[in-house]
């Protein structure tokens, strides 16, 4: 069987218990025609870049997917047929990237530096430069 990374965007208003639920319909379908979910990565509601169907956010799910290619072009199908879901993409891949996907370790490590900086960040070591000159308030305006 084929490994699929598969990624849909669910619409803003959809509460996220909805999106949930959308994702078990997927893993019920593909399991029903004989494949299998091995990863599930909600990535929660992003912004788009650009409108889709007057909407400017969405629920953005990935799911990486062992299936027969019937298995996911009958998923594109009712995918298709679905008004919650925005947008679809289906790749096939060598293999399933192993741990987390590059958006969650992104999320990770933004948690992580806001968790360890209280305020501003820092900016580093400056002993490179020089230091200020004293500023003159006479001369701000003039150019």
């Amino acid at each position: 069987m084929a490994l699929y990374e598969h990624i849909f965007l669910a619409r803003q208003d959809v509460a996220p218990q909805q999106v949930e639920a959308l994702t078990d319909q997927v893993k019920s379908k593909i399991a029903s025609l004989g494949g299998a979910v091995t990863k599930v990565e909600p990535w929660g509601l992003k912004s788009l870049a650009y409108r889709i169907k007057k909407n400017r956010k969405a629920h953005f799910t990935l799911l990486n997917i062992v299936a027969p290619p019937e298995a996911v072009s009958e998923l594109e199908r009712t995918l298709n047929i679905n008004e919650d879901v925005l947008r679809y993409l289906t790749i096939r891949v060598n293999e399933h990237e192993a741990g987390p996907s590059a958006m969650l370790r992104r999320r990770e490590d933004s948690e992580r530096d806001r968790d360890d900086r209280p305020g501003r960040p820092p900016r580093g070591d400056r002993s490179d430069r020089p230091p200020r000159r004293p500023r003159d308030d006479a001369n701000v305006g003039a150019s």
